[in-house]
C-alpha cells in the first residue's frame, strides 16, 4: 500500500519536476537534444544491457520497488530506479543481508533511467542499467519505518567523513555494508572516497583484505558508494571494463594523498567533469530504443 501511494505521488509530481531537470541540464551545458530523459517507460523486450557504463542504454529495464526488505529508494521523482534484473537482485539481496545483520536500512540513490542513456544533472555513467548509488548515511527514523514521499524527496545524502576519517558513529555500518556489497559475485567494482579505502586498509587485517580489491578510490563518494555490476550473460552488446588488477589495492593509495600529485588529481577530475558535460554519445544498437 505504501509503495502504491508513493508511485501515484511520483506520477502527479513528475511533469513539474521534469521541467526542472531540463532547466538543470541546460545549466550544466548538456546537449539540448539529449533524448534519454524524455522516456518514462522502459523499452519492451528481454532485459539487455547495451554499450558501456558511460555510453549505453538498456532494453527491458525493470523498475525497483520503492520499498523492499532492508532498503528504500530515495528521490523517486528523478525516475532513476530502473535497471537490469541483476542490479535489482543485488539491491534486494543487499537489503536482506543488512536486515539479517541488524545494520539498519539501505537508502538507494540513482540506478538508471527507464531506457538508460545519458541523464541530465551530472552522471556520466549509470547508462546501461548496471550501476547504483547506495547512501552511506541514513536518518534514524528510516530504521523504524519507510520514509514518506516528502521525506525521500527532501532528504539529501550526507558525508560520513570527518577530519580525514570515517565518523565513529558510522564506522561499523560503512565497513560492514561495503563488505556485504563486495561479497556479491555480480558486483565488479565499488567506487568509494580514497579516505574510506585508506581507513579500511588500515583496519582490516592483511589476511582478510580480499574484498577490498573491488573498492576503487575516486573523487567524492564520501556520502555514498557506487556499485557497478559486471556485464550479464544475456547482454552480448554490453561492453565490459578492463579486469581489476590483482591484490587489494592498499599499496596504491599514496597518489591520492601525495601533495605533489595534487595537480594530476585536479586534471583527472577536470577530465572527468568534461566527460560528464560532453558525454560520449551512444552505440548504434541504442537507436532502436529511441522510438516513441
Amino acid at each position: 500500500m505504501h509503495t502504491e501511494w508513493m508511485v501515484r505521488g511520483v506520477a502527479r509530481a513528475w511533469p513539474a519536476f521534469f521541467s526542472v531537470l531540463l532547466t538543470a541540464g541546460a545549466a550544466f551545458g548538456l546537449p539540448a537534444d539529449n533524448p534519454w530523459g524524455n522516456f518514462k517507460e522502459p523499452m519492451a523486450g528481454a532485459p539487455r544491457a547495451i554499450g558501456d557504463y558511460s555510453a549505453g542504454c538498456i532494453q527491458g529495464a525493470q523498475p525497483l520497488a520503492l520499498d523492499g526488505a532492508g532498503y528504500q529508494v530515495m528521490h523517486p521523482s528523478r525516475l532513476r530506479y530502473f535497471g537490469h534484473p541483476n542490479l535489482l537482485g543485488f539491491i534486494q539481496a543487499l537489503g536482506k543481508r543488512v536486515v539479517k545483520q541488524k545494520l539498519g536500512v539501505v537508502l538507494v540513490g540513482d540506478l538508471s533511467q527507464p531506457r538508460g542513456g545519458r541523464a541530465t544533472g551530472g552522471h556520466s555513467s549509470h547508462q546501461s542499467g548496471l550501476d547504483v548509488d547506495v547512501w552511506l548515511w541514513h536518518p534514524k527514523s528510516a530504521r523504524k519505518q519507510p520514509l514518506s514521499l516528502e521525506e525521500r524527496e527532501s532528504t539529501s545524502a550526507r558525508s560520513v567523513l570527518q577530519k580525514e576519517q570515517i565518523q565513529p558513529i558510522w564506522k561499523r555500518y560503512v565497513t560492514q555494508l561495503l563488505e556485504l556489497a563486495s561479497d556479491d559475485s555480480r558486483v565488479e567494482r565499488i567506487f568509494v572516497n580514497p579516505v574510506i579505502k585508506r581507513e579500511l586498509c588500515r583496519d582490516v587485517p592483511a589476511e582478510q583484505r580480499a574484498w577490498l580489491r573491488k573498492l576503487r578510490p575516486w573523487h567524492g563518494h564520501d556520502d555514498h558508494f557506487h556499485a557497478r555490476l559486471a556485464c550479464p550473460a544475456d547482454s552480448k552488446d554490453c561492453k565490459p571494463q578492463a579486469a581489476l588488477a590483482e591484490g587489494d589495492g592498499c599499496d596504491q593509495l599514496d597518489w591520492w594523498f601525495d601533495e605533489k600529485a595534487q595537480a594530476d588529481r585536479k586534471k583527472a577530475q577536470s577530465d572527468y567533469q568534461k566527460n560528464v558535460v560532453q558525454g560520449k554519445g551512444w552505440p548504434a544498437q541504442c537507436e532502436a530504443l529511441l522510438a516513441p
